[in-house]
Parts: C-alpha cells; structure tokens; sequence
C-alpha cells in the first residue's frame, strides 16, 4: 500500500472511532458478565488479607502515639484542719523500736475510721515524746500532732504477735485524737456488730462478718455501750483517754484487729496489722467517699 493510502486509511479510522464515543449511549457500557482487564498501574499496593478498609481522609491523619500520656499528680488529701495527709509504708517503725511487717494486707477493707472526726495521729506512743522510750519532751509535743503516720503494730512490746519477724509485738496500732485534750474525742464503731464485753477502758466489737475490733485507754465514764449491744458503723462507743487500770498511759486509742489467718505457725486465731485498713479509712473519711457512714 502506498504512502497516501495509508494516511487515507488511518483518517478514516479516527473519525470512526470518534463517532463511536460520541454516538455511544451513556451508562450503558460493558455489560456486567464481560470481563475487564485493569493495569497493574490503577490496582495499587497489595493489603494484607486481614487488612480492614480505612475512611477517606485516613491516610492524612496525624499518626498516634504510641504510648498513653501518663496520669498527673494525685490530688492532696487534706484534714479537717487543712494539713495534708501523709503516712510512711507499713512496716517502718521508729529507729530502733523493733522490727516491722512490711509485707501488710488490708484485712478490713470496709471499716470506718474508729474515730470520729477527720483528725488523728497514728504513731508510738511508746518511742515518741512521752513515751517511755522516747527522744524527751511531753506527750503534748507538736511532733506527736503531726504527719506523716507511722506503723507500730510491731513495735518491740511482749505480746504474742505471730504475724511479726520476732513474734512478738504491739498487737495493735497507737493512734492519737486531734488535740491532746483528755476525754474529749469519740471513738466510734469501726463496723456493724454486737459488743461483746466492755471493761473499766476496754470496749470490744465483734462485727456481722467475724472481725473482732479492740477499743483501749477510753474515758470509763463516757462509755455509752454494753455487752450485748448492737451497734451500727459510727455510733460512738466513748472517749479517748489515757486510761490504763492502774496506771495512766499517754491520751490515745490502741485500736486492734483479730481475726483467722494463717500464720508461720498454720492457721491462728490472732491479731492482724491495722494498718492498711486505717490509711484507707481515713482517706475515705477525709474525702467524704466512705458512703456507708
């Protein structure tokens, strides 16, 4: 074929195809059976198979961090005095007072605080100023009045304590009302129970699910509990004293816990560290979250 033959042709065809796509019917294209090849171009990246399909605009996203942002500060827990609540770790007894149980459980961790108002000071009685052992001064000295709390439930005494590294110990925990004023502070029903015997300074609580709370050096004649009595958590039992039969102790409440436990000696019937169960109260009673009374 010669040269302008084949321009001839070429023309010819062009202007064919151009008809086609006018004249074409819109919508009407390749019928849905017939098949269609796509350029590798147009399929884009291969997804992994258990890819899930993103929204329009995805890829434009800003990328996450990885790590969640890290929580602030907790907020102060004030007293009703407006000091700031501090307290050492259970176990760190006074230099040279014993050796304490760092390894401590919140054996009662819906009680209420034993006394009544948002205002006291746990530590020793024994070891602080006051005490027999302790560095000088009055038991009325501003370091006894102050935080941060300190355990004492191991605190070098004679009792049977079995739970402590040298089985023996304080039983309890010393804990000092909001001014050293006698008889003059209520303490009150760590839980729902019955009282179960009441002494000249004493006042024992068995509550409705088998704790037994102990009540010492309180005002005997402001005890307003007797045996037998069913009292609810928060009734007042009597004021904090320094009582101590014969002989006056320093103005505070030893407070125990006895229950059920197995110790290095098995299973016993004994006294248990309060003190995680009184940091928790005490908070609780601070920021008004112990809704039960």
């Amino acid at each position: 074929m010669s040269r302008p033959a084949e321009l001839g042709l070429a023309v010819v065809v062009a202007a064919a195809g151009i008809a086609a796509m006018v004249w074409w019917p819109a919508g009407d294209g390749l019928d849905a059976s017939d098949p269609v090849d796509i350029p590798d171009e147009a399929s884009g990246p291969e997804l992994p198979a258990d890819a899930e399909p993103q929204p329009d605009g995805a890829d434009d996203a800003p990328p996450q961090a990885d790590d969640e942002a890290e929580p602030g500060p907790e907020p102060e827990v004030v007293d009703e005095s407006g000091d700031a609540f501090a307290f050492m770790p259970p176990g760190e007894l006074l230099p040279d007072s014993g050796t304490g149980l760092t390894q401590q459980i919140n054996y009662a961790p819906a009680m209420r605080f034993p006394m009544e108002l948002g205002q006291a000071y746990a530590n020793s009685q024994v070891y602080g100023h006051g005490g027999f052992h302790g560095p000088g001064g009055g038991q009325c000295d501003g370091e006894n009045y102050a935080y941060a709390w300190r355990d004492n439930f191991c605190e070098t005494r004679g009792h049977s304590t079995p739970l402590c590294p040298a089985g023996t110990g304080h039983q309890g925990q010393d804990i000092r009302p909001a001014s050293c004023a006698d008889a003059s502070h209520w303490a009150v029903a760590a839980a729902d129970g019955t009282i179960t015997s009441v002494g000249s300074y004493s006042v024992r609580l068995m509550s409705d699910d088998g704790l037994r709370f102990t009540y010492l050096h309180l005002d005997s004649d402001s005890l307003v509990v007797e045996p037998g009595d069913m009292v609810n958590r928060g009734d007042r039992l009597g004021l904090v004293s320094n009582e101590f039969g014969g002989n006056a102790t320093t103005i505070h409440l030893h407070f125990e816990v006895k229950m059920a436990v197995n110790t290095p000696a098995g299973l016993q019937n004994t006294h248990v560290p309060p003190y995680l169960a009184l940091v928790d109260s005490y908070q609780r009673l601070l920021t008004g979250t112990d809704s039960q009374g």
